[in-house]
């Protein structure tokens, strides 16, 4: 399918939504936070969005089925893996990789991190095909980012009761530490490393000069997170207050459904500045959603209206950290004086995703790399559309069926 086909196909798609809802791109645009011109050009097929956050959430402005809504997943992960492979061919064009650095010194434009292959632009055009596939019913999962199989059924909860902050600690090499292969399932999945790395130009031993306190589980409002659970709801304990998430989430192994948004507060361990150079997202493998029940910590509890200065889209090709709409985004700089606090929304779909992040940083003529992860795992981000769906009235004492499947 031509890139143009497929973004018009996605883009027929939302004017069809948008024309039945009977509201106007004014209306729509003002509800969902962006520009008029911009969700015009959506429709219109003059664009095609980076993130779908947005996508999903003007379609269920527009009161749209489960089954427009995997329609819709579908076609928007085939425009965007099109205009992927289209970039990742320029790319490949100017220096393949495994070629050395581009005249000038400047290094490899394709940077390969921590074991994982830099997809090619035949692997992201599959990656639409597998989505098509998976939404077939096909009962095995599609990893387009590595060759290992994910393990089936119930995984090892994600998180630790102990403590919801957690402060990277300094590195006990000077080099950065290897991926390590999994070797619990025989599969060939990679482990993050639980240590941040660090890279030198100088003889300091001191460690990275800036810590990242990390709330895996933190809620936009009281009421808006969802998770899957692999218990009947008479088994499943009520929902918590925020702060006790993540002993909740460990107790009863539950996976983020829909999005998972972490806040992450990076502070300067000195007076001198630390520039936060990016933000990079690793994906360790992909699955087919579980098939459990889907949770939502209650309805009737109000909340603020959303704030998402940073989006991951998990089920893209390339998933990439994108700033929000007015949103500074990297570089950026901390000290101990004044720290940054990043909120970061990764959404999720289609797949069960498995990833976390790595942050490079520099000061002066040092520089290096942390790993963000969940506790020395992986986070994990589920799609849920479709799934029994389940939610806790506000005051009540029972789990109920929710009026619509999925988040």
């Amino acid at each position: 399918m031509a890139e143009g086909t497929a973004a018009d196909a996605f883009a027929a798609l939302l004017r069809e939504l948008k024309d039945r809802s009977g509201l106007s791109y004014g209306v729509l645009a003002k509800r969902l936070h962006m520009s008029t011109s911009t969700l015009h050009r959506y429709c219109n097929g003059d664009a095609v969005p980076t993130d779908y956050a947005p996508v999903e959430r003007l379609a269920r402005l527009c009161k749209a089925s489960p089954t427009e809504l995997v329609e819709l997943h579908r076609r928007w992960v085939l425009a965007d893996a099109m205009r992927g492979s289209r970039k990742g061919a320029e790319v490949s064009e100017a220096a393949p990789v495994g070629e050395g650095p581009v005249s000038g010194g400047a290094g490899p434009v394709v940077e390969v991190s921590r074991g994982f292959r830099p997809p090619s632009r035949r692997a992201a055009v599959l990656s639409g095909v597998a989505l098509v596939a998976v939404l077939g019913a096909v009962a095995f999962a599609v990893n387009p980012l590595s060759d290992g199989a994910g393990d089936q059924g119930r995984h090892s909860p994600v998180g630790s009761a102990s403590q919801d902050d957690r402060v990277s600690a300094p590195p006990t090499e000077t080099s950065p530490a290897p991926s390590a292969k999994d070797t619990e399932s025989g599969g060939e999945s990679i482990t993050p490393s639980v240590s941040p790395s660090v890279s030198r130009t100088g003889g300091d031993d001191a460690g990275p000069p800036l810590t990242v306190a990390t709330r895996p589980y933190t809620w936009e409002g009281p009421c808006s997170q969802h998770y899957l659970i692999d218990e009947p709801s008479t088994k499943v304990p009520p929902p918590p207050f925020e702060q006790d998430a993540t002993a909740w989430v460990s107790a009863e192994g539950a996976v983020s459904a829909g999005e998972q948004l972490l806040t992450l507060t990076v502070q300067g361990t000195g007076e001198q500045t630390v520039v936060l150079d990016k933000l990079t997202v690793h994906v360790v493998g992909k699955d087919t959603p579980p098939a459990w029940n889907d949770y939502v910590m209650g309805v009737g509890c109000g909340g603020s209206v959303p704030t998402r200065p940073f989006t991951v889209a998990l089920d893209a090709a390339r998933p990439a950290v994108v700033a929000g709409s007015g949103q500074s985004d990297f570089p950026l700089k901390v000290s101990e004086s004044d720290p940054e606090v990043l909120r970061i929304t990764a959404d999720a779909s289609a797949y069960d995703v498995r990833w976390y992040l790595e942050l490079d940083w520099s000061s002066g003529p040092r520089k290096g790399t942390l790993v963000i992860d969940d506790g020395g795992e992986p986070f994990r981000t589920s799609g849920n559309n479709g799934r029994p769906a389940y939610e806790f009235p506000l005051g009540g004492e029972e789990w109920v069926e929710s009026p619509e499947q999925g988040s």
